[in-house]
């Protein structure tokens, strides 16, 4: 177990791996650029002959197709990785090294290809403007809005990785996926889908093309669409990534909210975007891609399945408002309206799938603050949305509007996840545990005994978790009496697992270890699980995240502040992009209700110009 703990640092990784991987990085990045210089000055052509033949097949000029499918290919790399790295973080802990893990690498190569997409479509336009909206580099060279964003999007994500490092040396390792570093990740490669969205967008030239899918029919747009938009859902579900492997720190109602979230931005978007059946498509490749993602991850690599919310409720709940309520023409109050349907009835097709696919289910404790949470989020989500689909489409409200609505969007979902976060732990709560071995080695049978027995009242959960010793065991405890419990399986307590008794009602979120391993990279001594034991309880996060440092000095909310700065400064330049297509691409005809409608009203307006 010494060994064990001295090759997995607790900290930043070995200066070995630290030059390996800069090196790797370097690497790539000499190629990148290479490519690059020899497209600019005409030295190669090999980049405009793979756009070509890729432009073929969807009708797109060359600085648009290679970027989107070196991009879209790049991102379902990197969140297979991410998915995958989860799965083996709570399986076996901490890494022996960031190159020991084999899930690093594709999150590594995957996050590169989505910079390197963005580097392309900058790149890539020569002795042309690419698109209305197209921004002047250098003399000779203007580059599309959406390639900035990608390449910003697909930079900030990059940037998280060696960042992580340094966060490891500073703080220690947070084994959560909502570690500041780690939502870098997240955040900048869901959001790239959006410059993705616009560059195609400005490769069929604005007013003067935008109805340039004839070449390939409708059926390709919808198809080529609605992945895009369920791209876009597959990067807004990742940050509920811990709910769905039923190993949340955090507390329950913040899983409808960023549920609601996603459902509402992403298939608002879709269905104002594409048209009729955009926010059911865009749902079906979610769904086919993430269905794929737990096959590979959980049967074929052997790990812990990443199971996901299935949406389909919100799809429908969304589509047949369009249908019903002629709202679809305005998007941000269409928005807004379906954002309701999406916190309340999207949301009651998830709490039964909650059901059938986690132990943690949705129950009783959470009805009214997590429906009023799924609510605010799906309504923040769904401006957003209608936001975004209005820049797609050229029609953005108002300058003030636009503002208003996105300002107020942000501070509300800011707030949600703020409350989310806030949790009490009991001063007088504590746990005597009953210890009887099972029948197979290194596990045992618990019974739990609550003191004050009455301190639940209608908890949403009293579970026992072990975890990070070769798998995962998350088990509901059965009610036997006021304040006792016993489980319904054995729970490993042996080696490398950590077993702890896990507490929720309401905003108390607490824990009360069972049995810890020694790690001498902290270092830590052994907390062994014996029969009578009285323990009380404290907050969870001093044993889920056992490695983290305590930070004086503020250095740790600097840290933060300046993470979350640059987030901001990345949702401010994607506002600017999708603002700066949308007028400089303008059309001041009505909203229409599909593509199809959309093309009409544009060859009608050419010819009166």
């Amino acid at each position: 177990m010494l060994l064990a703990a001295d090759t997995r640092p607790a900290g930043g990784a070995a200066i070995g791996e630290v030059i390996l991987a800069t090196g790797i990085g370097l690497g790539l990045t000499a190629v990148l650029l290479g490519l690059v210089f020899l497209h600019r000055t005409r030295r190669s052509a090999v980049l405009t002959r793979i756009g070509t033949r890729l432009g073929k097949a969807t009708g797109v000029p060359p600085w648009v197709a290679l970027p989107t499918v070196l991009t879209t290919l790049s991102l379902l790399v990197a969140l297979l990785g991410m998915l995958w790295d989860i799965s083996l973080h709570i399986g076996v802990g901490r890494d022996e090294g960031p190159l020991a893990n084999p899930a690093h690498y594709l999150i590594l190569f995957g996050l590169f290809g989505v910079f390197a997409g963005g580097i392309f479509a900058c790149a890539m336009p020569l002795d042309e403007k690419p698109g209305p909206a197209a921004v002047r580099f250098i003399r000779g060279w203007d580059v599309p809005v959406g390639g900035i964003l990608l390449t910003g999007a697909g930079f900030y994500a990059l940037l998280g990785f060696p960042l992580d490092d340094v966060w490891h040396r500073l703080f220690g390792q947070d084994v959560t996926l909502w570690g500041p570093t780690h939502l870098m990740l997240i955040t900048g490669a869901g959001l790239s889908i959006i410059g993705l969205l616009v560059l195609e967008q400005e490769g069929h030239g604005g007013l003067s093309t935008d109805d340039g899918d004839r070449k390939v029919g409708s059926i390709t747009r919808f198809v080529r669409q609605a992945s895009a938009m369920g791209g876009l859902l597959l990067g807004l579900s990742v940050f509920q990534g811990e709910y769905d492997f039923d190993v949340p720190q955090f507390r329950l109602v913040l899983e409808p909210f960023m549920i609601a979230g996603a459902a509402g931005m992403a298939l608002v978007a879709a269905r104002l975007f594409i048209g009729r059946g955009g926010a059911l498509a865009a749902t079906a490749f979610f769904l086919v891609i993430r269905g794929g993602i737990a096959i590979i991850v959980g049967p074929v690599f052997g790990e812990i399945v990443p199971m996901f919310p299935l949406y389909l409720g919100s799809a429908i709940a969304v589509e047949l408002l369009a249908l019903a309520v002629p709202l679809v023409r305005r998007p941000v109050v269409f928005g807004a309206v379906a954002g309701v349907a999406v916190g309340t009835v999207g949301q009651a097709t998830e709490w039964g799938w909650t059901h059938l696919t986690q132990t943690l289910s949705w129950g009783s404790d959470i009805l009214v603050e997590g429906t009023l949470m799924a609510i605010a989020g799906g309504v923040a989500g769904g401006l957003l949305g209608g936001l975004l689909a209005s820049g797609l489409r050229r029609r953005m409200p108002r300058p003030a509007v636009t503002r208003s609505v996105l300002v107020g969007s942000l501070v509300v979902l800011a707030a949600c996840v703020t409350n989310g976060l806030l949790a009490t732990v009991p001063d007088d709560l504590e746990a005597t545990f009953g210890i009887e071995e099972a029948a197979e080695p290194g596990t045992a049978n618990i019974t739990v005994a609550l003191n004050p027995a009455d301190a639940l009242d209608d908890p949403s959960w009293v579970q026992i978790t072990s975890w990070q010793g070769q798998g995962l065991v998350v088990d509901a405890l059965e009610k036997t009496g006021e304040g006792q419990y016993r489980t319904t399986q054995p729970i490993p307590v042996h080696d490398d697992w950590k077993a702890l008794l896990r507490v929720h009602d309401g905003r108390m979120l607490s824990a009360v270890p069972i049995y810890l391993p020694e790690d001498a990279a902290i270092p830590a001594a052994e907390l062994k699980a014996e029969d009578g034991m009285t323990r009380g309880a404290i907050p969870e996060i001093e044993i889920l995240q056992r490695e983290l440092k305590s930070s004086g000095g503020g250095l740790w909310a600097m840290a933060n502040l300046v993470v979350l700065a640059c987030t901001l400064a990345l949702i401010a330049a994607i506002a600017w992009g999708v603002g700066r297509y949308a007028r400089l691409a303008s059309v001041r005809e009505p909203f229409p209700d599909s593509p199809a409608d959309e093309s009409a009203v544009t060859r009608s307006t050419l010819g009166t110009r």
